[in-house]
């Protein structure tokens, strides 16, 4: 007899293009401006080893237990003074401890989007979310965008028109763009939001590698919940996020954790609530800022050289990627094969669209490699257009 089938969930949903050219890139002489990977020589392996021992070596029945759903209370406690710096009054108990801000997004999906409910995305948008929302059954909306993000009046007319259940935004620093939505803007999307009552998912992986420019303060409306993670500040292997929500909507979201995985590493938690206590985050994070600015400065400088005349990109205040416009008849799609054999590679901008995609986008990230590795593979990404 043949094999069950797999649930129809899965029929409409693909796999990401990106995970997929990490594979085809893993070869070590590739180049890869592709994943939005942070650099793994910056880790603080010796803090984060010396949290693990500490943990274990004073505490280790409890580190090695099962724990509460909602997550450790010292790590709450300091992602809560850490928003509380950054103008966001939080309290431990307003958080919820997840595996990485992914699987906050898929709690939040669980407990709001029922299966053919309306979903607005930024159009382009993070396709880990667009994956999300795929298999709750969501109808995906995208907003119109320009170099500042979604275009409140834009997003008025559609939310009036549709009747959203959520708008999902990157607003800083945003995947794949880079781009970051103005403080006017953000306050327009928050009263859209009051008015025409959907909720906006405030996603916040890559706002404090900030390399110049002023912080641009948090959405923070009555309507929004933040999503927030270790991964691009301590180590993504830590798989440590939260999410910030109102108690209703919190409660829900435990429940659904409760079913999806109990809790999140019980010593994973407590070596992160360590290390916050034992070693200065902030100035770890201004060694990330430094070398990524020097790192993003050797990208712009070289793009200029290595691109088709006719070609536009954005200078990003911070996060990890810049987005590029090649001039028109160009496909960055087809046009990887030629550059994976010339030993360099991105991830092309298509599969980032809900709506009419951009065969000339491509996004090109700046973080893996340093300044020399980056020169070099804009180097080799100009033969491509040769």
């Amino acid at each position: 007899m043949p094999a069950p089938a797999t649930a129809s969930r899965l029929a409409g949903v693909a796999s990401s293009p990106v995970r997929e050219i990490l594979a085809l890139t893993a070869r070590p002489e590739v180049i890869s401006f592709a994943g939005g990977l942070p650099a793994p020589e910056l880790f603080d392996v010796a803090g984060i080893r010396a949290a693990y021992d500490k943990v274990l070596a004073e505490n280790s029945h409890h580190a090695l237990q099962y724990s509460t759903t909602e997550g450790d209370p010292e790590l709450r406690a300091a992602i809560a003074t850490r928003l509380a710096a950054r103008d966001l009054p939080t309290e431990p108990d307003d958080l919820l401890v997840t595996t990485g801000s992914q699987q906050a997004l898929t709690l939040l999906t669980i407990a709001l989007v029922e299966p053919g409910d309306v979903v607005l995305v930024e159009d382009s948008c993070y396709l880990a979310a667009q994956q999300s929302f795929g298999f709750a059954g969501a109808r995906v909306v995208p907003v119109p965008t320009d170099d500042q993000g979604v275009i409140p009046e834009a997003l008025e007319e559609i939310a009036a028109r549709e009747n959203p259940t959520l708008l999902y935004l990157v607003p800083t620093f945003q995947n794949p763009t880079g781009r970051t939505l103005p403080a006017e803007r953000r306050s327009a999307v928050a009263g859209a939001a009051a008015r025409l009552g959907f909720w906006i998912v405030e996603d916040d992986p890559y706002g404090e590698p900030r390399h110049d420019g002023e912080r641009v303060p948090c959405i923070a409306a009555d309507r929004t919940v933040l999503l927030g993670s270790f991964s691009k500040v301590m180590a993504p292997g830590l798989r440590l996020g939260f999410l910030r929500a109102p108690a209703d909507l919190r409660r829900a979201c435990v429940i659904a954790k409760q079913a999806a995985d109990l809790h999140t590493s019980t010593i994973d938690q407590a070596a992160a609530a360590r290390y916050l206590r034992d070693s200065d985050l902030d100035a770890h994070v201004a060694v990330i800022r430094a070398a990524y600015r020097e790192r993003r400065d050797a990208m712009l400088e070289g793009l200029p050289a290595a691109l088709p005349e006719g070609s536009r990109w954005n200078r990003p205040e911070g996060g990890m990627f810049v987005w590029v416009t090649l001039p028109a008849g160009h496909d960055a799609t087809a046009l990887l094969k030629t550059a994976v054999g010339h030993e360099v590679a991105y991830v092309p901008g298509a599969p980032f669209f809900s709506g009419r995609p951009d065969p000339a986008a491509m996004r090109l990230s700046f973080t893996t490699h340093p300044a020399d590795e980056i020169r070099e593979g804009l180097h080799r990404l100009a033969r491509c257009f040769a």
